[in-house]
């Protein structure tokens, strides 16, 4: 038994401070008010000036500390052992578009790990594919070669492999746009993989459309597709308006203004909005170090990564971002002036619902103990996953 004591309690229904978490196993088993003494037997960790938050759930993330979902050498299980560190308890590795004997390999990589036995990292999840089905035009840092339309003879290779492995995706992004694309969104709305809407310029009627027939969520708000117009809504304003819709947004302070970010929390809600990081394999590097994304070379410059491709005058493209998810909490408390309830909503409670994890995202008796303890600049100290320690600073 473990006896977290002292510390500010981020419930559903505010924070509880002080309050006491006990856990047993893998379980939260009481919350309680104020301060409880350890006894025989019992762990006790005093926490009193810290902040206990649910563990973050990532659901785009592709990589961290120089590793990309898609290298070889066990990428997945390096990046599952690295995250907690920033406060992630679960995530879905996160793949570019690719050939399908790359994603064959990542796939299996992620099956061997969910199915083997547990580790100290964080919970891999099932894969968020960003995925071969996007708009060229919108592709950003997308492999153009790999980009295919929903109905080509080449796309049959990709959904053999989405066939062969559905139980471990969990997620694939896709332009509604494309030609084939209402027959796709069934196809994987059937497998139970959600359909996530992205990389794209579909007009608000096409977008709406997509929805109707199952899409449920977009990638990247306002990012890799057309700006909000009052005139022309397009995708932003069909996600924006259709509660049945769970937006991600990316909260690194470049590829969204904060006031911007804090709109689509105003439209949309906080329950129907998930803070991500889009970190790369450049993540928690500085600025200056070189890393990958799908094989390709990204350099860390003012805060961002970007392709080393020479484009927008010599800049490079903007591939996604070096942030991670404590820094994502921190900035929408101190940036975005969200509460702490409700950017524990976006980084966890809304990401579990969206995913159908139902032990997870909550701090409440009976909830898997996937715990974040942050001090009080929001800085993570440690971080439980299923009631084990999986990282301490403390």
């Amino acid at each position: 038994m473990i006896v977290l004591s002292g510390a500010d309690l981020v419930l559903s229904d505010g924070i509880r401070s002080p309050g006491t978490l006990v856990l047993e196993g893998e379980r939260i088993v009481d919350v309680v008010a104020g301060t409880r003494p350890g006894g025989a037997g019992v762990q006790h960790v005093d926490l009193a000036g810290h902040v206990i938050v649910p563990g973050f759930i990532d659901v785009h993330v592709h990589g961290v500390e120089g590793t990309d979902t898609l290298d070889a050498g066990g990428a997945i299980g390096k990046i599952a052992a690295t995250l907690p560190e920033y406060g992630v308890t679960a995530f879905c590795p996160t793949t570019v578009a690719c050939a399908p004997a790359a994603l064959h390999d990542v796939l299996a990589s992620i099956q061997d790990i969910r199915q083997g036995p547990g580790a100290r990292g964080a919970r891999v999840l099932g894969a968020h594919l960003e995925s071969n089905f996007i708009n060229p035009e919108y592709k950003g840092a997308q492999p153009e070669q790999y980009l295919y339309s929903p109905s080509s003879d080449v796309a049959l290779k990709i959904l053999d492999e989405i066939e062969q492995a559905k139980a471990h995706v969990a997620i694939v992004t896709l332009a509604p746009e494309l030609d084939g694309s209402r027959d796709l969104i069934e196809w994987l709305v059937k497998r139970g993989i959600i359909v996530s809407l992205g990389h794209s310029g579909a007009s608000f009627e096409t977008a709406e459309a997509a929805i109707l027939h199952g899409a449920r969520q977009a990638t990247h708000l306002f990012n890799r597709m057309p700006p909000l117009n009052h005139r022309d809504p397009g995708l932003a304003g069909a996600v924006l308006i259709r509660k049945e819709v769970a937006a991600e947004i990316i909260c690194d302070g470049v590829h969204v203004h904060s006031p911007m970010i804090h709109l689509a929390i105003t439209a949309k809600g906080a329950d129907r909005m998930m803070a991500i990081t889009d970190g790369t394999a450049a993540a928690g590097l500085p600025d200056g170090s070189v890393a990958s994304l799908g094989g390709r070379r990204i350099c860390v410059r003012d805060g961002a990564a970007y392709l080393d491709d020479g484009a927008r005058s010599g800049a490079g493209t903007l591939a996604g971002s070096v942030a991670t998810m404590d820094l994502v909490f921190w900035f929408l408390v101190k940036q975005v002036g969200l509460s702490l309830s409700d950017a524990s909503r976006l980084c966890s409670t809304t990401p579990a619902t969206e995913l159908g994890l139902h032990e997870c995202g909550l701090i409440a008796r009976g909830m898997l103990a996937d715990l974040v303890v942050l001090d009080k600049n929001l800085a993570v100290k440690q971080t439980y996953v299923a009631g084990r320690l999986a990282f301490s600073d403390l």
